[in-house]
């Protein structure tokens, strides 16, 4: 008897990509995925996101850095690669 797939469960966190001011990228950061959603969509997780690098930075006895751009994982390469294929159809 053939078995049925089971359906997706309910991801518990969504991964962001943060870009900050100086250049950086951290990638994968982890927001609770019951924050996002609604009329706000990810506007949340840059609050959540903040609050971890100060955290961060307490611990290291470093300023948290400004994030510039925050992004889904994933979805940065996604946008890099439209980009890029606008540009070619330009040339």
């Amino acid at each position: 008897m053939a078995r049925k797939k089971s359906k997706p469960l309910d991801a518990a966190f969504v991964l962001f990509d943060v870009f900050y001011e100086d250049g950086s990228r951290s990638s994968n950061r982890r927001v609770p995925s019951e924050l996002l959603g609604g009329i706000d969509g990810d506007d949340p997780a840059l609050e959540a996101i903040q609050e971890q690098d100060r955290i961060i930075a307490e611990k290291s006895g470093r300023r948290p850095l400004a994030i510039k751009s925050l992004v889904r994982a994933g979805e940065a390469e996604k946008q890099a690669a439209r980009q890029a294929e606008k540009a070619s159809r330009r040339n």
